[in-house]
């Protein structure tokens, strides 16, 4: 099994909704094995910027998990690229105990 981690940032949108949600959601519409939005305290990448919880904003970090099959986990990933600010996405090998 393999395990996909999409990392962006609570303030990225596609069209009128939170990317996290438009992802999310895809990945259950494919039929994927599960997927888990996850909220990071603080978190940085390229650029740098340090994304916080802020009193007038959201602007945290947000970690997409989704594990599945290589095969499967791969061809939902060719359907995010009308997704630009999905940000980096990873894939690892992980061993389903349960």
């Amino acid at each position: 099994m393999k395990l996909l981690r999409i990392y962006t940032d609570e303030a990225a949108y596609f069209g009128d909704h939170k990317l996290y949600a438009v992802i999310a959601t895809r990945a259950r519409d494919a039929h994927l094995a599960g997927a888990t939005v996850l909220r990071a305290m603080v978190g940085f990448g390229r650029s740098s910027h340090v994304h916080r919880r802020h009193v007038l904003e959201n602007d945290q970090s947000m970690v997409i998990e989704i594990v599945d099959t290589e095969a499967r986990v791969r061809a939902f990933v060719e359907t995010l690229t009308d997704l630009p600010e999905a940000g980096l996405i990873t894939l690892e090998t992980v061993e389903v105990l349960s």
